[in-house]
């Protein structure tokens, strides 16, 4: 499926695109909670209070395109019913614990401009839920209820997120909680 913004079209995914993803997380509070365990390093990160959400989304972005070649990335948009989808009539895939996500073929670009209702994590920001390159080399996920986003991917790419300040991440290992220090569980 094919959907309209910007004056271009852009493909809906479908459950095969996410299928890498789906039924391979683990439940409970470790970073494989969000992130399937296939990946050679993991972080947590979340907007520190005395920096903006644009500042540190961008960041986030930034950070993640050092690392990435030129290629379209998959946005998904988590339908809570009170947070901007983008796509409101897309159909949904479904990831976790049957969540329905608009998941769409789009770039750095859109994930950064394209929600303009906020999320759970900040009222003004704009990332997707969830977001990951065609090559699948890393996967940033922000689960329903988490205030902090979880990363997946090279070592180099979570080297890069921990020596930013603004992006205030921390490494984590597969099996250790990922609650950042300092925060708490809704």
């Amino acid at each position: 499926m094919q959907v309209s913004k910007d004056g271009r079209s852009w493909r809906i995914g479908a459950a095969a695109d996410v299928g890498w993803i789906a039924g391979h997380t683990t439940a409970g509070v470790s970073i494989t909670t969000a992130i399937p365990p296939v990946f050679d390093a993991y972080a947590t990160t979340y907007q520190a209070d005395d920096v903006t959400a644009a500042a540190y989304e961008h960041t986030l972005v930034e950070d993640l395109i050092t690392h990435t070649p030129n290629q379209p990335w998959w946005l998904a948009y988590l339908d809570t019913g009170a947070h901007d989808v983008v796509f409101p009539h897309a159909p949904r895939v479904s990831l976790y614990w049957n969540w329905p996500y608009v998941l769409v073929e789009a770039g750095p670009e859109q994930a950064l401009t394209w929600r303009t209702g906020g999320h759970m994590r900040h009222p003004r920001g704009s990332l997707p839920d969830l977001l990951f390159p065609a090559d699948r080399s890393w996967l940033v996920s922000a689960l329903w209820d988490d205030t902090w986003t979880c990363v997946g991917g090279s070592e180099a790419l979570i080297n890069t997120l921990q020596r930013d300040p603004l992006a205030n991440a921390r490494r984590v290992r597969p099996d250790e909680d990922a609650l950042p220090p300092g925060l708490t569980r809704e």
